[in-house]
């Protein structure tokens, strides 16, 4: 369930930055013909696919975490995980 909430508070951060991004009358910056154009600006554009990219690697690495806990611990009681693997 941590690894769920971690994954919908990502796209619900995301989602805000696209939300407060979406401008109407903004255009893509690609070379045209048109001269005075309200671009739309790529760099937050650039910063919230790479934070896209890493919520899915940072959210696959905690799914491979967990197989291997359920694995070895075959309970759903942290704090039986947690004295058997505390030295």
């Amino acid at each position: 369930m941590k690894i769920v909430s971690m994954d919908v508070m990502s796209t619900g951060v995301i989602s805000y930055y696209v939300l407060l991004a979406s401008k109407n009358g903004l255009f893509t910056p690609i070379i045209g013909n048109k001269d005075n154009i309200s671009y739309a600006d790529p760099v937050p554009q650039s910063v919230i696919l790479t934070a896209i990219v890493i919520g899915l690697s940072i959210q696959s690495l905690m799914l491979v975490g967990a197989m291997k806990l359920a694995k070895n611990n075959p309970t759903l009681e942290t704090r039986e995980i947690e004295k058997n693997n505390t030295p």
